[in-house]
């Protein structure tokens, strides 16, 4: 750590739209009394790019809007974070349960300088992030795949056929 130096590392934007940034979040983004639609207004105008019927709760940290996209219908709940010093691509029809992190950054610890690794991080359509559930960098959740409450997605998990329910009576040569 102690040759650890950050400064070189490109954040995608300048210093003061940086500093606005973390200002705006901190002191109005996150709060409760905040509508939705407002909400998704400041990310988009912060370079975030978000489908329409999303929703984002409060209390949700994001590190660098400008590295975030989220498609149609897709909830993000309470408590969330998104450290996206890589991008993070979160399709449509998502849930991103409470207390997720969804991490695009990470570090060599066997190098004395401790350089900073960012890959992105892909949830892919239709998937859950549950509950406390941890997505880490450069990993690739597929399309309607689960990762379950408290789970530490560190490899790719792949995408599943979405299941139906069959009724009784129901004709099978659809």
């Amino acid at each position: 750590m102690s040759t650890f130096d950050g400064s070189r590392i490109d954040r995608g934007r300048p210093v003061a739209v940086r500093c606005l940034w973390l200002a705006v979040s901190g002191t109005v983004l996150m709060r409760w009394w905040l509508p939705n639609r407002a909400r998704i207004a400041v990310l988009r105008a912060f370079g975030a790019v978000i489908g329409k019927g999303c929703i984002v709760r409060h209390r949700v940290r994001i590190e660098l809007p400008w590295f975030l996209e989220i498609g149609d219908h897709t909830w993000i709940g309470e408590g969330v974070w998104i450290i996206d010093k890589a991008p993070v691509r979160i399709g449509s029809h998502v849930c991103v349960s409470q207390g997720a992190v969804l991490c695009a950054a990470s570090h060599d610890p066997r190098r004395s300088d401790f350089p900073e690794i960012d890959r992105p991080v892909t949830i892919g359509d239709g998937a859950w992030v549950a509950l406390g559930a941890t997505v880490l960098s450069g990993v690739t959740v597929g399309t309607n795949a689960v990762v379950r409450a408290g789970e530490v997605a560190a490899r790719d998990i792949p995408s599943v056929r979405p299941v139906t329910a069959h009724r009784k009576g129901e004709d099978d040569d659809r």
